[in-house]
């Protein structure tokens, strides 16, 4: 195919990919993505591809390799069009039934489908399930159903349409207008409004500009930018042409980590592509508008999240920050204006500018427009990726797509924002999801991590990994963040361990407002965040712990112990036998008995103890049971029974 010169010759071009599909002929889309490789999607793919050749249906069906589908947990999937009938956790084994009864008899294999929990009930069509029905999926759609490493299937969803409305029909001005007029927030952290910052770099008087896609996601849980990158790479790249023409940049550059190699690989060929076909390079579409984009591999430093430390490991130095006298969009990449946004940010782009800003303000509360991708992820039924409009509530997030916790276990709080967010409890789970909302609350948006936490959960703990990550993600240019975080972690870690003091939290709240107020960038102003939000709202389980040295969660290693029931103990040896360090003592008809100063609280006891018997109990802050006389010990089961 050579060059597209003009918005005409893409329809024309977009007409024939069309007139050569069949819009009933069977097709199979495969989860291709990260996710879905770690359970076998690869060999899922292989068999599919073995099978319909072995049954001589190549002609008669096509297979998609696409990106994420977001239902990460129940992978690989397969969703089969036109019908629709999606199937989960599909082994290799079940690749000839598929093929032989519901692509050549169009019957549905049961056992394949979505069971309602509740219910029992089959789902057949994937738009029916819970978890995507309660989701609106506007940038994280298309994922699903193109693959990644196609050009012709972007352009056969309307791929680059929009650019060609932007470079050929609009303004570079009237562009900049539709994105402010949308209200659209930057997805990844901060929330800073798009618009003024686009305006910012188009009106610096260096004619020398830059735009940046920042896919250096690093909060522990999160994959949303990774996924979109597999997924759909054109997307970005077309609303990163877009905001390239806004403010009057023709060169870009996307920030990947390298631990995303399928992101990377994906990306690359979308350039290549995107370049030979004209959508990137010289004079696009005929506009007079020149545009390129690199591809940067990052080393995976957490710090490289941060705009300034960012532009500054792209030019080549150590990834740290730099202070803000001025801002980046008008001094940034190599000192000149440059417009660094997320990869969720930039793929909202085409939409804002195909379906317009006061279709996009529709969805949203006032001050958080549009949609926002989630990694719902922990305690939950449902773990995966969600997208969902900006002011549902957390309470729909987490039971009606993410299906509530598991094991009828009672919900205690679910941290968002990533390492440098918050908790927010049971109390609040009311509350909408906005930008404003998150942070009048004690967390923040971040870039969509929302990690769902049950009752066994020690909130000190949640606190002090956190704390414990961005001590170790620290760049040490500043002191504030170097020391403080380091001090910090030492006392939660103490107080873990049942050596708190009386003075901690105090102290602790000291740390925080120097970090806050005197950090050079936002790892360091927002570190606090972890415990400052489990402090406000879990201020009882810190005094349970400095106090009574109790952790009331049941969950810091240190402060508790594991005890056998001698009422309800049945000398069935499980235990003993599980133990990895041989700390239980008993033997066939006799009452078990753990040694303590053998026993390293791994928890094998108390999870292979049959719930039916329920004798291995966790114990903190209680005194230890005393010792177990010998004779007691040689009670047998019968003799148990009678008494």
């Amino acid at each position: 195919m050579s060059r597209i010169t003009s918005p005409a010759e893409l329809e024309k071009f977009r007409n024939s990919i069309l007139s050569q599909r069949n819009p009933n002929k069977p097709c199979i889309t495969l989860c291709s993505g990260s996710a879905c490789h770690a359970t076998g999607s690869r060999k899922v793919a292989e068999s599919i591809e073995e099978e319909i050749k072995k049954q001589g249906l190549s002609s008669e069906v096509d297979i998609r390799k696409t990106g994420c589908h977001g239902f990460c947990e129940r992978g690989p999937i397969i969703v089969i069009h036109p019908q629709e009938i999606c199937y989960f956790q599909i082994e290799p084994e079940d690749v000839a039934e598929i093929i032989s009864q519901t692509i050549k008899e169009k019957k549905v294999i049961e056992r394949l489908l979505y069971a309602d929990p509740n219910t029992n009930e089959k789902i057949i069509h994937e738009s029916e399930i819970p978890f995507y029905k309660n989701q609106k999926r506007l940038v994280f759609g298309s994922n699903g159903s193109i693959d990644p490493k196609s050009l012709d299937e972007y352009l056969a969803i309307g791929g680059y349409a929009t650019l060609a409305k932007a470079l050929c029909g609009m303004s570079s001005r009237q562009v900049l207008e539709e994105v402010k007029k949308s209200k659209l927030r930057g997805r990844g952290g901060g929330g800073f409004a798009a618009g003024r910052k686009w305006e910012g770099s188009r009106n610096a008087p260096d004619e020398t500009k830059y735009v940046i896609v920042n896919a250096d996601e690093g909060d522990p849980g999160a994959y949303m930018d990774r996924s979109l990158l597999e997924g759909n790479p054109h997307s970005i790249l077309e609303g990163l042409t877009i905001g390239a023409y806004a403010i009057g940049s023709q060169e870009g550059y996307i920030y990947v980590r390298q631990e995303y190699p399928l992101a990377v690989e994906n990306v690359n060929i979308a350039i290549k592509k995107a370049e030979a076909y004209g959508f990137l390079g010289k004079n696009i579409l005929g506009s007079g508008h020149d545009f390129t984009v690199k591809v940067h591999q990052g080393a995976g430093a957490f710090v490289c999240g941060e705009s300034t430390a960012l532009m500054t490991a792209l030019e080549g130095r150590v990834g740290e920050p730099r202070p803000k006298y001025i801002r980046s969009n008008i001094k940034g990449l190599w000192g000149k204006p440059s417009v660094l946004n997320n990869v969720e940010t930039w793929a909202n782009v085409p939409i804002i500018i195909d379906k317009g800003a006061d279709w996009f303000t529709q969805f949203g509360t006032e001050g958080s427009k549009g949609t926002k991708i989630f990694s719902l992820v922990g305690k939950i039924t449902n773990t995966g990726l969600v997208e969902v409009p900006m002011g549902m509530s957390l309470k729909d997030i987490i039971y009606k797509i993410g299906g509530g916790i598991p094991g009828g276990k009672r919900f205690k709080a679910v941290q968002t924002g990533g390492p440098s967010g918050g908790c927010i409890p049971a109390e609040l789970l009311d509350l909408e999801v906005g930008f404003d909302e998150l942070t009048k609350a004690g967390s923040m948006m971040g870039s969509g991590g929302m990690i769902v936490m049950d009752e066994d959960t020690c909130m000190v703990d949640v606190a002090r990994y956190f704390i414990d990550f961005l001590t170790d993600e620290s760049c040490g240019k500043c002191v504030p963040c170097r020391e403080g975080l380091g001090q910090m972690l030492k006392i939660l870690t103490n107080i873990t361990e049942g050596k708190g003091k009386e003075d901690d939290i105090e102290l602790l709240e000291e740390l925080s407002e120097v970090a806050q107020e005197a950090s050079l960038c936002a790892l360091g102003t927002s570190a606090p965040n972890p415990f400052l939000s489990t402090l406000r709202y879990f201020r009882d389980e810190y005094e349970a712990h400095i106090k009574e040295e109790r952790c009331p969660a049941l969950s810091c290693k240190e402060l508790i112990s594991y005890h056998i029931d001698t009422e309800k103990c049945r000398a069935c040896m499980i235990c003993l036998r599980k133990c990895p360090v041989e700390a239980v003592d008993g033997g066939k008809k006799k009452i078990h008995v753990i040694n303590q100063e053998k026993c390293t609280k791994c928890g094998t006891c108390f999870e292979v103890c049959p719930s039916r018997f329920g004798a291995v109990k966790k114990i903190s802050g209680e005194p230890v049971p005393p010792p177990i006389l010998e004779e007691k010990r040689m009670i047998t089961r019968k003799s148990k029974k009678n008494e």
